[in-house]
């Protein structure tokens, strides 16, 4: 197996990646009820892809659909679509932007990201894992912290609901026929 540095400078591997949404998913963890329950939930729609140079650079994007949010509880997902949150009328997606990639060890990296939640964007710390698939496709999986109040999602009622969120997914891209 090689290095993450070689498959990024590998000229054959060069050109444009797109989602395998069937394969991926995109998931969030946060703490509710004073930090007595984990609420788990994913979003199901989301498109995106991603560009690699054969020199190392790196560049992609995934759109994730706010009205896709999904915990289970129909309840919970209606007042988390609302303005109270989500604001899925006006804020439609979740933007994922990124613009770089360091490696680190093996085959994991440091992604340079920037979240677009609400109309606010800010960068976030994303330290991935990449993985070659025997099919030739290539998967990443990541998670990172989502300050909720830095991206308007602020609603607390009487403090139960958890400061921070872990965002995490697994994204399969498979290159783009030529």
């Amino acid at each position: 197996m090689t290095t993450l540095e070689t498959l990024l400078k590998d000229p054959d591997l060069a050109g444009v990646w797109n989602v395998v949404a069937d394969r991926s998913e995109i998931t969030f963890k946060i703490k509710n009820m004073w930090g007595l329950i984990n609420v788990k939930g994913r979003f199901a729609d989301f498109s995106g892809d991603g560009q690699l140079t054969g020199k190392g650079a790196v560049f992609g994007r995934l759109d994730i659909r706010t009205a896709s949010l999904d915990t289970g509880v129909g309840r919970r997902d209606h007042h988390l679509r609302s303005p109270d949150f989500f604001d899925v009328e006006r804020f439609p997606d979740i933007d994922v932007v990124v613009t770089a990639v360091h490696p680190t060890e093996g085959r994991t990296a440091d992604l340079r990201v920037n979240f677009t939640i609400k109309g606010v964007t800010a960068p976030l710390p994303l330290p991935a894992a990449i993985t070659e698939l025997e099919d030739g496709s290539i998967q990443i999986t990541g998670k990172t912290q989502v300050d909720r109040a830095q991206f308007d999602l602020g609603w607390n009622k009487f403090g139960m609901v958890g400061s921070a969120a872990t965002a995490a997914a697994t994204i399969v891209f498979a290159r783009s026929a030529r």
